[in-house]
């Protein structure tokens, strides 16, 4: 019998001090309504939180009032695609909700022992690997304590981070 793969929320929920993100595509999601509407010319419009406040930043707001440090590294090919330029556009709530996002160019990436799927790592021992199609659409999740995974995509995620750009310094 399969096993239910734990949703991100669900374990970012019961984190206790650490949850780290690395994203390592150039697109995701090309169906998005979200990003549709970006292509069509909507921006989200800062100052009105309102309108791009989302129940999944509740959840990072929480985890991070309560002493978790989320970070989020995004490998990303220069020049960067369109979905990057989207990305980039629709980072600000995360980093108003509390998380730290940075960016490092691919070529930067060339001598990091990367895992073969992006991940979400909790507390240094719980992976949560995220596995996509060609296209960039989702296939679903997988959640392992195992040590050595847990190892590698700590080591890798520091790595990168080591070598990212911050958010407020990078430009697309």
């Amino acid at each position: 019998m399969p096993q239910s793969v734990p949703k991100i929320d669900e374990l970012l929920r019961n984190t206790q001090y650490s949850a780290v993100h690395l994203e390592m595509r150039d697109g995701y999601m090309q169906d998005d309504p979200a990003l549709r509407a970006w292509r069509a010319g909507h921006r989200l419009a800062p100052d009105d939180r309102a309108s791009w406040w989302r129940p999944w930043l509740d959840v990072i707001a929480e985890a991070v009032t309560r002493g978790v440090e989320i970070r989020r590294a995004r490998i990303v090919s220069e020049p960067v695609s369109e979905y990057i330029r989207y990305e980039y556009d629709v980072t600000f709530p995360n980093i108003r909700a509390g998380e730290q996002v940075r960016w490092l160019p691919r070529r930067s990436a060339s001598t990091i022992a990367l895992p073969g799927n992006d991940f979400w790592l909790f507390d240094d021992r719980v992976v949560r690997w995220g596995h996509f199609s060609g296209d960039g659409d989702s296939l679903g999740g997988e959640v392992t304590e195992d040590e050595t995974a847990a190892e590698l995509c700590s080591s890798a995620f520091e790595a990168v981070w080591d070598r990212a750009v911050p958010h407020e310094k990078y430009t697309v």
